[in-house]
C-alpha cells in the first residue's frame, strides 16, 4: 500500500509539472494596495493574492506578466495571457471574443481629490489641470475633457499622480478610493489628501481566455466558489 501511495504521488506530481503556468497580466502602473514589485517582479497585493490563490484552486502555478499598460492589450489579442483581472467593459474599447467575462470580485470607486487646505472648486477656470494616470479610462470626465474644461495631467502610476498633488503640481487628481486610503496611511494628518466627490463606481470583472489550453470554465467556477466562500473580502480586508 505504501509502495502504492508513493507511486500515485509521483504520478500527481509528474501531472502538475506538465501542466503550464497560467499567465496573468499584471500592469506596471499599479500601485499598493493592488500590486508590489520586487525588482520589476510581482511581489505582493491585493491582484498578486488574487492570482495566485485562483490558479491554486485548479492545481496550476501563476505566472504574473508585468507589463506596460500599452502592451497589454496586444499581448491579450495575441492570446499570450490567459486572465486579465482588474477590468470593468467600459474600460475596454476593443472586441474580446476569445475571453469570457468572469463574475465581479469587487467594486472600483473613482474619487476626485484635493489637498487638505484646498477651498476651491474644480473646474473654477476653464483648461484646468487634473491629475491623472497615463493609459486609465474616466468615462465620466470625458465630456469635461473634450470640451476642454479640464485636463489631463497623466502619471505613470497611480501613487506618483497623487504625489504630484501633495507637491502642488495640479489641485485635484482622479484617485480609486483603495489607492487612496493606502496613501494617507504613510502621510501625517496635515498632509492627507481628500475626496471631494465620488466620479464613478464600477464593478471589477477577470477577462478568462476561452480556448481549448486553458481550463476557463475552471477558472470561472473557481471565481463562483471563492465569491461565495468570502475569499474576496478576505483578500481585500488584509490590505485595508
Amino acid at each position: 500500500m505504501r509502495l502504492i501511495a508513493v507511486v500515485l504521488l509521483l504520478l500527481c506530481h509528474q501531472s502538475f509539472a506538465a501542466e503550464r503556468p497560467l499567465r496573468f497580466s499584471v500592469n506596471e502602473s499599479w500601485g499598493m494596495p493592488m500590486m508590489r514589485y520586487e525588482q520589476g517582479r510581482a511581489a505582493g497585493g491585493i491582484l498578486f493574492d488574487l492570482h495566485q490563490r485562483l490558479a491554486e484552486k485548479i492545481g496550476r502555478q501563476a505566472q504574473q506578466l508585468v507589463l506596460p499598460r500599452q502592451r497589454v492589450q496586444q499581448v491579450l489579442l495575441r492570446g499570450e495571457i490567459d486572465v486579465r483581472c482588474y477590468v470593468n467593459p467600459d474600460w475596454v474599447k476593443e472586441s474580446h471574443h476569445q475571453y469570457i467575462w468572469s463574475l465581479p470580485f469587487m467594486v472600483q470607486r473613482d474619487l476626485l481629490v484635493s489637498r487638505h487646505d484646498e477651498t476651491a472648486l474644480p473646474g473654477s477656470h476653464s483648461g484646468e489641470r487634473i491629475g491623472t494616470v497615463l493609459g486609465f479610462i474616466y468615462p465620466t470626465l470625458e465630456p469635461q475633457i473634450a470640451s476642454g474644461l479640464i485636463q489631463r495631467d497623466d502619471a505613470r502610476t497611480q501613487e506618483l499622480a497623487l504625489e504630484k498633488l501633495i507637491a502642488g503640481r495640479y489641485r485635484f487628481a482622479v484617485s480609486n478610493q483603495l489607492t487612496l486610503d493606502w496613501f494617507n496611511r504613510n502621510q501625517p494628518p496635515a498632509k492627507r489628501l481628500r475626496p471631494i466627490g465620488e466620479l464613478a463606481a464600477d464593478l471589477i470583472s477577470c477577462l478568462v481566455r476561452d480556448e481549448p489550453d486553458v481550463p476557463t470554465q475552471r477558472l470561472l467556477r473557481a471565481m463562483v466558489q471563492m465569491k461565495q466562500d468570502g475569499e474576496f473580502d478576505a483578500i481585500l480586508a488584509r490590505y485595508r
